[in-house]
């Protein structure tokens, strides 16, 4: 018997226990199989440079804590010509040394990097340009990529950002690793060592800027105390060439400053913002800049003065321009309060419809920061039409790390192919090739500034982001910004070796379901751009379809006898006619429109037919069901490696596989119910609706347990779960198995709701089989429901137990504070059969 869930003991891996703190930059040391067996290396490290805080001094630190690990090498390092003059790893700026010229011209932050036997040039055109090198360098000899090397490498954009979305008071919005390293108490936390880790992690990767606190900013970041600690956080990250900015509250000057207004054309305001910028960089003189979000959710903003969008970025952008300062302004501005029950109304058009008119009248050293849809961060979604629209106007795209409605890094999955498909999208704009790449990197409208900015939240978690293999999408991430044309599989593979060393198992099994798991989740969510049907109103994580309709957000999926929404020109809310000519065209039209983004443009009925050749419903049964049994997959796949990595990383992983395989069931039976209770179109297999192997805990024998309903009533088999009559007393739920006699796996479905920790026990004929807490709030990082839901749907299994026929079932519950022990069903499955 083997339970599948939890974190279990297994023996000890091929390698020492791990935590995830140092993430890809592990520097491993390589077998000797993977050495070439005349390697020579130079006779020592020369890091032109001895400022402490310069990113070639780091450089030099790097490479020789790294050669170190990586080839038990200790190499001596310089930083003075004179003081070596034997062979060396040479690291410096083309203003240092002029003895290699590149093959090709440098750009800011491009290096070269040239490997020969015995030597090893590494020449940034800046200082961390250099130290973009070295960590070149170093990946490829922790991969075991010995041969010679001319390379010349320049950013395809000069931007390349994250953004935090830390509060003052050290919780994170939309973060599932714990805490944030930057605040706490409304001040900056004493202790960045995380930060300096973080820098690290950043630049290695080719990231050069931060934006350290939340969009929905906090005025009181901008006192003396705080700019001071924001000072110690630039300290920090310097010597990796990563530069702060922070996010302004566009209200400062009256509820911090005590001015009557924050109009951007008074005098006063002006005045007030140009003394805190003044501020700001002579404590951090090299501060990338601001981050604006303005006159949306609830957000202060020009707007409120009858003043436009670009007054109030052109405000902070006179501010910051004579420090060489940027600002980025967000293009996430729309009405919450919009009627659904007006049909042309659409949140989708409105970025076009507030920017469009201000193209041209923001000031160049403005970069307009647009998500990459239209509307925020779902599962897919077309490009937003906007990069289109801006031709006169510098643009970044915003892109999300952390997985705000992908899961929230308990379920896996794997975003690089998702932005590579809005990356390589062709808008067409002026009938000329117009690559959204192409577009915020500048080429395309020959604009002086642009490139990307990615939301990560990063927590105090050691695996950064709260799971190892979500660590993957902050690595393509940044490989991403710095050259948009590389393969997403390629970058996970690089990303593995460097995580997880280079056995071709390792690589083979996370290569797999990594690339496997962003079309499962869009199986088992939502598809054809009908967004990822989660609940909106509350945490974004589980399934809830029902809350997207009938509300003033606007993220409507117009289900009732049919479903999608129709924002054609001819009949709907014009949002298609928001693309340039060709796309428009194509998208107007039901037959010239892609099946994955069919119901974003168009409402169909749902015996509509697809290009496939089955109904949209049926698809959507379909769909459902194999990306559930594509999760199902995950772990089987992961339990291949328990000899290959070690025994901290191997359970965590696990442990969340296992999580997800189940919650996707929960996922798919939610939505595939309630789309049968809407259409009234049975599923054409017989799958829907029916579970030959499940026992509902209604109808088994209770004991202290009582009938509950569920919100949505559908993330509940047979739409009824059972709680203990309160929460001082213990309750049974016991039933008698019908089933031929064998080994089957045995699943128990329930809740854990945060609010207490409720205790369970499985018995098989007074024999224990498991023994289990509600705790998943201690083990996953996801935002947890307080009500029996989609979000706090969940399961245990139990493997390979032998039953026999007219065996006796108990599940005994504890209560512990609001968690009343609540019980779902139970699964008594033959092996190989998904529930």
């Amino acid at each position: 018997m083997r339970v599948s869930w939890g974190l279990l003991a297994f023996p000890a891996a091929v390698s020492a226990i791990e935590n995830g703190i140092n993430g890809w930059l592990r520097y491993a040391p390589l077998p000797n199989d993977q050495r070439p067996p005349n390697l020579r290396l130079p006779g020592a490290i020369m890091a032109l440079s001895m400022n402490k805080t310069s990113p070639i001094y780091t450089a030099g630190q790097e490479l020789q804590a790294g050669i170190k690990s990586i080839l038990n090498q200790t190499l001596p390092l310089y930083h003075e010509p004179e003081k070596w003059s034997g062979s060396t790893i040479l690291v410096a700026t083309t203003g240092e040394f002029s003895g290699v010229k590149a093959a090709a011209t440098l750009a800011d932050d491009g290096y070269l990097l040239r490997v020969r036997p015995g030597s090893v040039v590494i020449l940034g055109q800046t200082e961390r340009g250099a130290l973009y090198g070295a960590f070149d360098y170093l990946s490829r000899l922790a991969q075991g990529k010995f041969s010679d090397t001319d390379l010349v490498a320049n950013p395809d954009a000069p931007i390349r950002w994250v953004n935090q979305w830390d509060n003052m008071d050290g919780s994170i919005e939309r973060g599932y690793a714990g805490a944030s390293i930057f605040f706490c108490n409304n001040t900056i936390t004493k202790n960045l060592n995380r930060v300096s880790q973080y820098a690290r992690l950043l630049a290695s990767i080719g990231i050069n800027g931060i934006i350290v606190n939340n969009v929905n900013a906090n005025a009181i970041l901008l006192t003396d105390a705080n700019i001071d600690g924001l000072g110690r956080i630039a300290d920090a990250m310097r010597p990796y060439g990563v530069q702060i900015g922070i996010s302004l509250n566009f209200a400062s000057p009256q509820t911090l400053g005590g001015l009557s207004t924050f109009d951007p054309l008074d005098q006063s305001v002006i005045a007030w913002w140009t003394d805190t910028t003044n501020r700001l960089y002579q404590r951090i003189p090299d501060m990338a800049g601001y981050l604006v979000k303005a006159n949306s959710e609830g957000q202060a903003g020009p707007l409120t003065y009858n003043r436009t969008l670009a007054d109030g970025a052109n405000l902070f952008a006179k501010a910051v321009q004579p420090h060489g300062g940027i600002v980025m302004f967000r293009a996430f501005v729309y009405d919450n309060h919009i009627n659904p029950a007006d049909l042309k109304a659409d949140r989708a058009k409105h970025a076009v419809e507030f920017f469009k008119g201000l193209d041209g009248q923001f000031l160049d050293n403005v970069v307009v920061q647009i998500k990459y849809g239209p509307i925020d961060f779902q599962v897919r979604e077309p490009a937003s039409p906007l990069f289109a629209n801006l031709p006169q106007t510098n643009t970044a795209i915003e892109l999300q790390i952390t997985q705000e409605y992908l899961g929230q890094q308990s379920h896996l999955v794997y975003v690089a192919p998702l932005w590579k498909t809005i990356l390589d999208f062709d808008l067409r704009a002026g009938d000329q090739p117009s690559l959204v790449r192409d577009i915020v990197a500048g080429r395309r409208f020959s604009n002086k500034r642009g490139g990307y900015a990615g939301v990560v939240n990063v927590g105090t978690n050691t695996t950064w982001l709260g799971s190892h293999l979500a660590m993957s999408n902050l690595y393509a991430y940044g490989r991403l910004a710095w050259d948009p044309t590389q393969d997403p599989q390629a970058l996970l593979e690089d990303w593995t070796r460097l995580t997880f060393g280079s056995d071709p198992l390792v690589l083979g099994v996370v290569t797999e379901i990594s690339m496997a798991s962003w079309p499962a989740y869009e199986n088992y969510t939502g598809n054809f751009g009908i967004q990822t049907l989660t609940d909106i109103l509350y945490t974004h994580y589980g399934p809830n379809p029902a809350s997207q309709d009938n509300n003033g957000w606007g993220q409507w999926t117009r289900a009732d006898h049919g479903i999608g929404m129709d924002r054609t020109v001819s009949t709907g809310t014009g949002f298609s006619g928001q693309y340039p000519a060709q796309v428009a065209e194509k998208f107007e039209s039901i037959e010239t429109t892609p099946d994955n983004v069919l119901l974003w443009f168009h409402h169909v009925n749902y015996t509509h037919v697809l290009k496939s050749g089955r109904s949209v419903i049926q698809h959507f049964y379909d769909a459902h069901y194999a990306g559930a049994e594509t999760a199902q997959t995950f772990p089987i796949a992961w339990e291949s490696l328990q000899k290959k990595i070690d025994t901290e990383r191997f359970n965590d992983v696990l442990f969340r596989l296992r999580y997800q395989a189940g919650h996707s069931i929960v996922w798919r039976d939610s939505i595939c119910q309630l789309y049968y209770n809407l259409s009234g179109i049975p599923d054409g297999t017989g799958r829907v609706g029916k579970h030959e192997y499940r026992i509902e805990a209604e109808t088994m024998a209770l004991k202290n347990y009582k009938l509950t309903g569920v919100n949505p009533v559908e993330t509940a088999s047979n739409l009824t779960a059972v709680v203990l009559a309160s929460n001082h007393t213990t309750g049974e739920a016991t039933t008698k198995l019908n089933f031929d006699s064998g080994k089957y796996d045995v699943t128990i479905n329930y809740f854990d709701l945060i609010g207490g920790r409720a205790r369970y026990k499985a018995l098989l004929n007074g024999k224990l089989l498991l023994e289990w807490a509600g705790d998943l709030e201690d083990k996953l990082g996801h935002t947890f429901s307080t009500k029996l839901d989609g979000h706090s749907a969940t399961r245990v299994t139990i493997r390979d137990v032998q039953l026999q026929k007219g065996d006796l079932l108990k599940i005994t519950g504890v209560a512990d504070g609001n968690e009343l022990a609540p019980l779902d069903y139970v699964a008594v499955l033959p092996h190989g059969v998904v529930d």
